[in-house]
């Protein structure tokens, strides 16, 4: 195992997606709330293959991201070669902050916003970016990056914001990229730290700050 820094770096772009029908959103919205236990600020997956065969447009959107990531100088990285195992269709209402330090900290993400929720952001506080979620909205970004999905106008996560607007479901398609693939890591300019760096290497995949494991607040997303 080896340790790399945190890319400050987000990717985003906007690539031409057809409207989906309008069934589509409250199917998304139907199928989250349909698992036991979610609550707003809950981000969970959704049934791909189901998804995909009521979805004329899938193959188009998954090209259409594949062109634009070649732009940004990663090509080859998504398609429809690739669009099993590593893709997935996730949804949330909302999401509290949090970073995916502890699970994926080998890759970054590469997210394709579907469904049209243009009162939502991505919202990146330690780098001070914030993306509003538009149709067709891309981006690729380091899995260690603190982040959530919050109401444009509100500074942090309220799962109060949302108790009036369960049918506001962001949903995506999103891709597992390997951190060490050289077009990656150039993309995000993700440095590694020196073998002779580390005196004794980590035991498991986490985000380290200042020497502890780091969190954030779930509500501001600050560190703690």
């Amino acid at each position: 195992m080896r340790r790399r820094r945190v890319s400050p770096i987000v990717l985003t772009g906007q690539v031409d997606l057809p409207p989906s029908p309008k069934h589509r959103q409250a199917d998304w919205a139907r199928e989250l709330w349909g698992q036991p236990g979610v609550e707003a600020g809950d981000v969970e997956q959704l049934p791909l293959a189901h998804a995909r065969m009521r979805w004329p447009g899938f193959r188009g959107s998954v090209t259409a991201v594949s062109d634009w990531l070649a732009v940004q100088g990663l090509p080859d990285v998504v398609g429809p070669a690739t669009s099993h195992g590593d893709l997935a269709l996730m949804a949330c209402c909302g999401a509290r902050y949090h970073h995916d330090g502890s699970q994926y900290g080998a890759k970054v993400f590469c997210n394709l916003f579907v469904s049209d929720t243009p009162e939502l952001v991505v919202h990146f506080p330690a780098i001070g970016k914030r993306i509003a979620l538009l149709r067709g909205t891309v981006m690729v970004f380091d899995t260690c990056q603190p982040h959530g999905v919050v109401f444009k106008d509100r500074a942090g996560f309220d799962a109060a914001d949302f108790a009036t607007r369960p049918d506001c479901v962001a949903a995506f398609l999103t891709w597992e990229l390997p951190v060490d693939t050289l077009a990656v890591s150039r993309a995000l300019q993700i440095g590694w730290y020196p073998d002779d760096h580390v005196v004794e290497p980590p035991m498991e995949e986490g985000l380290m700050r200042y020497g502890a494991l780091a969190q954030v607040c779930p509500q501001t997303g600050a560190w703690r």
